[in-house]
């Protein structure tokens, strides 16, 4: 809380007036983030029908968001079980929402494409991509958003196309 009050600006007082604790504060900036990161994701794949474009669609609106907000990243990696008690069931239930999309877009190219892999160790090397992407990411460097996201979905594509069997 030191440390957001110089940043900000505001007096330490001041930030406990409007947030009761550390924890209330992460609470809300975890909960702003995961719902405006999963309305967004729904209203992109609204119109898409394709099973590779969706999980690349995934793929572009995760990695837009936090490149745009790589503070907030930071937060959501570093601060993940800080929360206790009502609030963490509550940032609970929307990561899984957002972790269930990803897995039903993971499973409907495999019936798409009549693959057999592990839907979870797909999912879950996606996230590992994606969420340390704020750890190396240099904007005056690395590509944009669109470009990583092309380049991180040709790899899990390439990978799960290639390397999964086909079911008989």
């Amino acid at each position: 809380m030191r440390d957001l009050s110089r940043a900000s600006g505001m007096s330490l007082a001041g930030l406990y007036y409007y947030f009761q604790s550390k924890e209330r504060l992460l609470f809300l900036i975890q909960k702003h983030t995961f719902t405006t990161i999963v309305q967004r994701l729904k209203e992109r794949l609204a119109g898409a029908v394709d099973p590779e474009q969706r999980i690349r669609i995934f793929i572009l609106n995760h990695l837009e968001y936090f490149l745009a907000n790589p503070a907030s990243m930071k937060v959501l990696s570093h601060e993940a079980d800080a929360l206790k008690n009502s609030f963490a069931v509550e940032v609970a239930a929307i990561k899984r929402e957002y972790y269930r999309i990803c897995v039903g877009l993971m499973d409907d190219l495999k019936r798409d494409r009549s693959l057999e892999f592990s839907t979870r160790i797909a999912v879950l090397s996606l996230f590992g991509m994606m969420n340390w992407i704020y750890t190396w990411h240099n904007p005056r460097v690395d590509a944009d958003a669109g470009q990583i996201a092309r380049e991180m979905g040709d790899i899990v594509l390439r990978g799960v196309l290639n390397g999964a069997r086909v079911r008989r």
